[in-house]
């Protein structure tokens, strides 16, 4: 089945090379003060991979993306085309002089490059937006980057449509869910870090909004860092009894092997319940398109039914 996100981002839309706006530059505020743009941007380097997204959401190939093959291995979709997009290097530290190669009229970043925001603003306009900060929430603000560069570029209906298309995709999943007499059933999030350790995602994080929206709740109610997460101990998820255990790909090799030897594992009550759940693949610390990619894996693997290993 295609899906509108899928139409969408084979359709060409928005302002074209050289067009400008016809009641002169336009403004906005952002994180590292006001920005001006006398014209749509067309040459747009990305500096993290929700950033990313966002412009290709929009129908939008950036020009230059931090860590772009590292984007191709873990974020995945929507996916970057296999030409044309210039590597400028690390996330943490961007090549300034590959940068600058690209001429680009629009810089998008966050505040982790703070120290770099003037020597990326004398490249060309830039464009300061951090969806994962103290006190954020990941979801308002990432739709708050999706739609500010939907208006930068021309594109505001184009992402108003893909935003129509994610609610509608959350109330569907939502209402499977409740069909099922799943309603209301506590969830435990987990993405395994080695056979002792889980990265378990807290209600501060982005997937918090996915758990909310299908009428599921969050077992783990301690605080999480402000990506949004907490690592522990198997141990700790037996003060978590009821929970389901969704277990997001990938896992470390030989994972399944080695649990079914560990007493911390075997002895879970999810475990012994058979409520350990296999669940697709998704980026954590991406922007609005997770959400609609975890609704459907978590529901599909709901649905499926648990058992009492990982795969």
């Amino acid at each position: 089945m295609v899906t509108l996100i899928a139409a969408l981002l084979a359709a060409p839309a928005g302002a074209r090379a050289g067009e400008r706006w016809p009641d002169g530059p336009r403004q906005w505020t952002h994180e590292a003060g006001t920005l001006t743009l006398s014209a749509p941007p067309t040459r747009i380097v990305a500096l993290n991979w929700a950033a990313t997204e966002a412009l290709l959401l929009l129908g939008i190939t950036p020009v230059g993306v931090a860590d772009r093959d590292g984007y191709g291995t873990w974020v995945q979709a929507p996916g970057l085309p296999d030409a044309g997009v210039a590597n400028v290097g690390s996330r943490s530290a961007p090549s300034l002089e590959a940068i600058a190669e690209l001429k680009p009229d629009l810089i998008v970043t966050s505040a982790e490059l703070a120290p770099a925001a003037s020597q990326l603003a004398a490249l060309a306009p830039t464009y300061v937006i951090s969806l994962y900060t103290p006190g954020a929430d990941p979801f308002e603000r990432a739709t708050r980057q999706l739609r500010t560069l939907a208006d930068m570029t021309g594109r505001r209906a184009r992402a108003e449509r893909v935003l129509a298309e994610l609610n509608a995709t959350l109330d569907q999943e939502r209402a499977r869910l409740a069909d099922a007499g799943l309603a209301g059933i506590p969830v435990a999030l987990v993405n395994f870090l080695d056979t002792r350790h889980v990265r378990i995602y807290a209600r501060n994080g982005l997937y918090q909004t996915v758990l909310d929206r299908l009428g599921l709740v969050n077992a783990w109610q301690a605080p999480g860092n402000f990506w949004g997460f907490s690592v522990t101990g198997l141990d700790a998820l037996a003060a978590t009894p009821d929970a389901r255990l969704a277990v997001i790909a990938p896992t470390p090799p030989g994972l399944a092997d080695s649990l079914a030897e560990s007493p911390f594992w075997t002895y879970l009550p999810s475990v012994q319940k058979h409520r350990v759940y296999p669940v697709e693949a998704t980026w954590p610390f991406g922007g609005v398109y997770p959400i609609q990619r975890l609704a459907r894996a978590l529901t599909d693997g709901l649905l499926a039914g648990g058992d009492d290993g990982v795969e």
